[in-house]
């Protein structure tokens, strides 16, 4: 079936509306905001600990073996800081409080920081009929787990009596054993699902528009920024909170990238290097507010920077399902900087995807190398926070600095060897570009963004 061309061009000039960023919170390890975050970016600071005991029990689960079963083989991960919530400050009634996933009560405190950061607090007068709440959150909350855990009790029930365990004894031990896990009770369905992440904030917030969630693996966040660019283009919302939540460092998660296998023993992921031995798991949130440029403009916002353009892309028919293809990746990237009007050699910073494993890695490489071709001279700088906070699968890849600082200049590197750079963050401080020159990449699973950084 032939497309018009008119209506073809008029998608095309619709979809390539500026977008700017104009507020951010967040919420990571040893950061509990935008400011600490960068800081720590720019430091150097290695945000990678053992786990503590508030979410797993590492001489529970831990073995060197990775083929030990229903055990991992790392036990190191990025986790979040205890927060100070008041419940009734949100809206939240105290009782309901362990019906609730963290990711639902933390995501409000992340949306009100960037909120405020965007000048638009709960006080301020503007329409909230028009804004949008769209997210890049993982299928499974952490609430799940327990809450499924409870209704393994005939098993257990057949397991004691099979054991020979006296009737009153096993109903003991049931008890105790269900008494472990957080009861079910009316606010338990709610509470435990990934949409209500974004129905709470809008909820709280009092907003008309859009929310939902998107869930696309690592590219969750980046696939949620391109619906709010859709929204936002389409003039359904006159501003879009969105970004991305994960605070399922669950020993359940660390089971799953332990027997795929991708976690990282020495528990570092190192984007790009050529000593990269696997991924390391985390929490954070990250949540920026956008509004189409000219609105930003004519309101007097205060722009991060400016999103030009966002390509996202299928692999169509491959070998495993969670194969990474160069081809993929390609596509995505030329989408992007064909939507923006940007040629690739004018970047000069890559967030990568960066998951630290050699084959993620090479094919993401791969994928760069032929968009960017090859040039005698290095100009544009590519890591990863990865390598110093962790892998959390929804997050936007703009908070690595695209539109928090400064891009740098990478280690010069023979042609044809890869860079050995031990820590990518490193590349961040070389060199300051003058403020609104500064043109970055965005890059993570299917998806993939240009930014230009603003005064």
């Amino acid at each position: 079936m032939k497309k018009n061309s008119g209506e073809k061009n008029s998608q095309i000039a619709s979809s390539n509306i500026p977008l700017a960023i104009v507020g951010i919170g967040c919420l990571f390890p040893q950061a509990e905001d935008a400011k600490q975050y960068w800081a720590n970016i720019k430091d150097g600071v290695d945000a990678i600990t053992e786990v503590p005991e508030s979410h797993w029990r590492a001489e529970d689960y831990f073995n060197a073996d990775p083929k030990a079963p229903d055990q991992v083989y790392a036990k190191k991960g990025g986790f979040l800081s205890p927060v100070d919530f008041n419940p009734m400050e949100y809206g939240v009634l105290p009782n309901a409080l362990e019906a609730i996933d963290t990711s639902q009560l933390l995501g409000l405190v992340a949306v009100d920081k960037a909120l405020k950061d965007a000048g638009y607090s709960a006080e301020k007068e503007f329409d909230r009929e028009k804004v949008s709440v769209i997210l890049g959150v993982t299928g499974t909350l952490e609430l799940v787990i327990p809450l499924g855990a409870r209704l393994g009790h005939p098993r257990w029930r057949e397991a004691l009596k099979d054991a020979g365990v006296d009737d009153a004894v096993a109903e003991d031990a049931m008890k105790r054993i269900a008494d472990s896990y957080v009861p079910w009770q009316e606010n338990s369905f709610p509470g435990l699902l990934g949409n209500v992440v974004a129905g709470r904030i809008s909820k709280h917030f009092n907003f008309g528009g859009t929310n939902c969630v998107c869930d696309a693996a690592c590219g969750s966040s980046l696939s949620a920024l391109n619906l709010a660019a859709l929204e936002l283009s389409a003039g359904k919302a006159d501003m879009v909170v969105t970004g991305g939540i994960d605070t399922f460092n669950d020993i359940f998660m660390y089971t799953c990238f332990s027997k795929t296998p991708a976690l990282s023993p020495s528990g570092h992921a190192r984007p790009f290097d050529a000593d990269g031995d696997g991924t390391t798991l985390g929490e954070g949130l990250g949540i920026v507010v956008l509004k189409r440029l000219a609105d930003a403009e004519r309101d007097g916002d205060k722009i991060y920077a400016v999103i030009k353009g966002i390509g996202a892309s299928s692999d169509g028919r491959g070998a495993a399902i969670y194969e990474p293809n160069a081809a993929g990746q390609t596509k995505a990237l030329r989408r992007a900087y064909e939507q923006g009007g940007v040629a690739p050699e004018t970047i000069e910073l890559i967030e990568g995807h960066g998951t630290g494993t050699k084959v993620g890695d090479a094919v993401e490489v791969s994928a760069l190398r032929e968009v960017f071709g090859e040039a005698d001279v290095p100009f544009c700088a590519i890591g990863s926070v990865k390598s110093g906070d962790r892998r959390q699968d929804p997050l936007l890849r703009q908070f690595g600095g695209a539109s928090l600082g400064s891009p740098g200049r990478p280690s010069p590197a023979r042609r044809g060897q890869r860079p050995r750079l031990r820590r990518c963050q490193l590349s961040l401080s070389a060199r300051r570009v003058p403020a609104g020159e500064a043109r970055c990449g965005l890059e993570g699973g299917r998806a993939a963004g240009h930014l230009q950084r603003r005064r």
